[in-house]
């Protein structure tokens, strides 16, 4: 791709995001969204084969389709309220509609479908950004509309966690599994989400934090599948060392960083006396640890298949460092080692 080109895309996209972030009525909050979607979609059609441009075309025409929605149910609230502020929504119906529009352009159950075929058609770097970067902005206007049914959020976290385990299970593509993991971290964040908006914040940092360690340790391993992870150690003896326990934190072990969100959003969901959603989130949470775990078996203890009568030679290369590679130290140590520093965190969030 052009790099002229490149910037104005990636600029559009932070752009997009930026502003809605800012955006306090829904009309320049819908505008400033598909800034950012039309932007990402020249990316994903870039490696021009079939399953980039089917992805590219798929991520259309959902987001257009929430979209439409989103904007429909904005227009018929602003005639009814005579304003669009995002904070003041009091119709049960519209509020309803925009909350559903947001959580389809998320990618939560039961409205998922599409999220593991985009992510599987796209490269590691373009899965990266939609994965993270494209979370933030729906995120946040979900955090600002204050009238949301509690019952339509309690079944759609709940629902994702469990798809979100369940769906990895027999995956052997990385980015597919990759994308049930975002179902089911984003559906903690949803169920948490009317009780407590510090700790649905808390928890979109370290899923972004943790997402981002993974995307780039695969970029950096060139594996896309199972199979391909068995050569890892190999060629990157040290990643073959911290996978593993990123893809733990993943799973939400302790004493890792990923424990953290869980840990809390359990203790708070308990105090509030919601103790049979607790453990339904904390039984499901043990579906997705299984495929972490088998990840982490085909990193450490798999070697992959080897004809020859003799042992494979390490294949270390070093590589011309990049922006993504810089990344890769800073994001794996808060990945593993941010839990000490939680109640600080939570503090600067609240």
């Amino acid at each position: 791709m052009n790099p002229y080109l490149l910037i104005v895309l990636l600029t559009s996209l932070g752009l997009g995001t930026a502003l809605t972030l800012s955006s306090t009525q829904w009309l320049l909050a819908w505008l400033r969204l598909e800034l950012g979607t039309l932007a990402i979609l020249p990316l994903m059609a870039q490696p021009h084969h079939p399953p980039a441009t089917e992805a590219a075309t798929k991520y259309f025409i959902v987001q257009a389709s929430a979209a439409g929605t989103l904007l429909f149910a904005a227009i018929n609230n602003a005639w009814l309220q005579r304003h669009w502020d995002i904070q003041h929504m009091s119709h049960p119906l519209f509020t309803s509609m925009i909350t559903l529009a947001l959580l389809l352009k998320l990618g939560l159950a039961p409205m998922h479908t599409w999220m593991p075929e985009v992510i599987q058609g796209v490269s590691l770097n373009t899965g990266l950004i939609v994965s993270t970067w494209q979370k933030i902005a729906r995120f946040i206007l979900l955090l600002q509309i204050k009238q949301i049914l509690p019952p339509l959020l309690t079944i759609i976290g709940l629902a994702s966690i469990l798809i979100g385990g369940w769906g990895g299970l027999n995956q052997t593509q990385l980015r597919k599994i990759l994308a049930y993991s975002s179902i089911g971290h984003l559906g903690w964040m949803v169920l948490i989400l009317q009780h407590s908006t510090a700790l649905a914040t808390f928890a979109l940092l370290i899923y972004m934090i943790m997402t981002s360690a993974t995307f780039i340790t695969l970029k950096k391993c060139k594996a896309t599948t199972i199979n391909m992870l068995t050569t890892t150690w190999t060629k990157r003896p040290t990643i073959t060392l911290v996978a593993p326990l990123m893809l733990l934190s993943l799973g939400g072990l302790p004493p890792l960083s990923g424990n953290a969100p869980k840990w809390f959003i359990l203790q708070e969901l308990t105090q509030q006396n919601f103790i049979p959603h607790a453990s339904i989130a904390a039984l499901a949470a043990l579906l997705s640890l299984y495929y972490y775990l088998r990840l982490s078996y085909s990193i450490t203890l798999s070697v992959s298949p080897n004809n020859l009568a003799e042992c494979l030679v390490w294949r270390v290369n070093y590589p011309i460092s990049t922006p993504l590679s810089s990344a890769l130290p800073p994001a794996l140590a808060l990945t593993l080692f941010l839990l000490p520093l939680t109640p600080s965190a939570l503090t600067l969030i609240i």
